[in-house]
């Protein structure tokens, strides 16, 4: 149940302390203003609460913890699948659709840029290739649960082509009663007819690629989408039946201020999206050289980190839950339902609502996580064309999880969805002693008790609501592999 304290001053800029207190023995948030805040449901004792000066001293090299061990530890020696598992699991279907019409300078996707219509078509056919290759070694009785198409831009397809997918992933994969399928969608190239041709596909998510509603800001990473154009492609999405719906912003992008990010906040929250993934800006001109040519306006890291407390503020000021690290929702949207219960995940894409699914990614660079190992297609099209062509997989890379890794991956995982871990439950789970295991971990986490972000007791570790801000930071503690992948430079800030 969510509850509501009111109030009501107007605020003109971020506080530079983020205050937490207590009401009706939940969590809220306040800060140098008053305005409505909704609950967010985890309780605590004690009024809490964080600073620019904490933000700065936690803000250091780190995984995203998409995957443990992360991505950067795969390697092109790695065995591919040879045999169907031995049980079934639910299966979560990733499709990579690459193409996009034009190049925005903020990516760091794996993408092409063109402007031939039919290059879809060709892809859709391997897509199939692939798709009666991979099922193979997927377990007789597996049914989906979840299908979110990525990209590139998927709304590249045209509408056919959109309801051609849907075709073939239901010929290939039982589907569960209730399945979750969700597509990224660029303002720009989507009409009714896609729309409609998503939901005749049985899509029932949308991501919507917001980014920022700054006219200046999207003219310097060269994605024109006036404001208008969001909100009218949000209330197609809304008319036709979409079950929930995303918005993705970017904090760190050229141009930004505190004063213009507020602006884009305020323009999104009008729209009302059931959830938010913010994430922060990654400037990579070695991966993607067209990053370059603003690298001279980029807001400096005090800037981001300021960007990232307004972010916060605002979301969680306005009634959303923060999940954690960039996704936020609705208190009734099922993020948050999964985190209040216990089913929260996250993979590649990020955090998902579904624990204990195998996800099987498909299309050039896709990347999937099942039986205990990871593997990733190619990431160039036409070395993806060329092995489905010789009658192969298009496998790339992969890596087999050891022991080890299963256990550190539990513990990572409960941190990052859960908050929590119950020392006897997960030692039940993974069948080890998980305090005498992790003795050393644990000790570690002095000085993170000591700024607040964890509480430990006998019988298990809790992640505090401030510690929610920095979860990364209390997951490295349990990464065996960290300091050789920090000495190598690998990582992006956490903040």
């Amino acid at each position: 149940m969510v509850q509501t304290a009111d109030s009501s001053t107007e605020h003109t800029k971020p506080c530079d302390r983020i205050q937490f207190r207590v009401f009706r023995g939940s969590l809220i948030l306040v800060g140098a203003r008053r305005v409505r805040y909704s609950v967010v449901l985890i309780p605590i004792m004690n009024p809490i609460s964080v600073s620019l000066d904490q933000l700065r001293k936690y803000n250091v090299p780190g995984p995203r913890y998409t995957s443990y061990p992360p991505a950067t530890h795969f390697s092109e020696e790695f065995s591919a699948p040879s045999s169907q598992p031995p049980a079934p699991s639910p299966l979560s279907l990733y499709f990579h659709l690459p193409f996009c019409a034009r190049q925005c300078l903020y990516c760091g996707c794996t993408n092409i840029v063109t402007s031939d219509q039919g290059k879809s078509a060709e892809y859709l056919g391997c897509l199939g290739h692939e798709i009666e290759m991979r099922t193979k070694f997927i377990a007789e009785g597996s049914e989906v649960v979840q299908i979110q198409l990525g990209g590139g831009t998927p709304t590249f397809l045209l509408p056919e082509e959109i309801e051609q997918l849907g075709q073939m992933i239901r010929t290939h994969f039982p589907m569960a009663s209730a399945i979750e399928a969700g597509a990224e969608i660029d303002p720009r190239s989507l009409t009714l007819e896609k729309v409609q041709a998503l939901r005749n596909a049985g899509f029932n998510r949308a991501s919507l690629g917001v980014q920022d509603t700054n006219p200046e800001v999207q003219k310097t990473i060269a994605r024109i989408q006036p404001m208008e154009l969001i909100a009218e492609a949000n209330q197609w999405l809304r008319d036709s039946g979409m079950e929930s719906i995303n918005f993705d912003l970017i904090y760190g992008l050229p141009g930004q201020t505190v004063a213009s990010f507020s602006k884009t906040l305020d323009d999104a929250l009008s729209l009302s999206p059931d959830r938010f993934a913010i994430y922060s800006y990654a400037h990579i001109p070695w991966i993607k050289p067209f990053q370059q040519t603003f690298e001279e306006q980029l807001p400096d890291a005090e800037m981001k980190l300021k960007l990232l407390q307004l972010t916060i503020e605002k979301l969680t000021g306005a009634g959303y839950v923060y999940i954690g690290m960039d996704h936020f929702s609705k208190p009734d949207d099922g993020m948050a339902q999964a985190l209040a219960n216990g089913t929260l995940q996250r993979n590649f894409q990020g955090y998902s609502t579904h624990k204990g699914v195998d996800l099987h990614g498909f299309g050039m660079s896709a990347i999937s996580h099942a039986g205990g190992r990871y593997f990733q297609n190619q990431k160039e099209l036409d070395a993806y064309y060329a092995a489905l062509d010789a009658g192969n997989l298009p496998l790339l890379r992969g890596y087999a999880m050891t022991n080890e890794d299963k256990i550190r991956y539990a513990a990572i995982m409960h941190i990052m969805c859960n908050l929590y871990i119950d020392y006897e439950k997960l030692s039940s789970e993974i069948g080890i002693d998980f305090a005498d295991h992790f003795k050393a971990d644990i000790a570690s986490l002095d000085d993170l008790e000591t700024d607040g972000l964890v509480r430990r007791e006998p019988g298990g570790l809790h992640v505090t609501p401030l510690g929610r801000l920095f979860i990364r930071i209390v997951a490295m503690r349990f990464d065996a592999y960290l300091q050789a992948d920090q000495r190598q430079g690998r990582y992006s800030q956490t903040v």
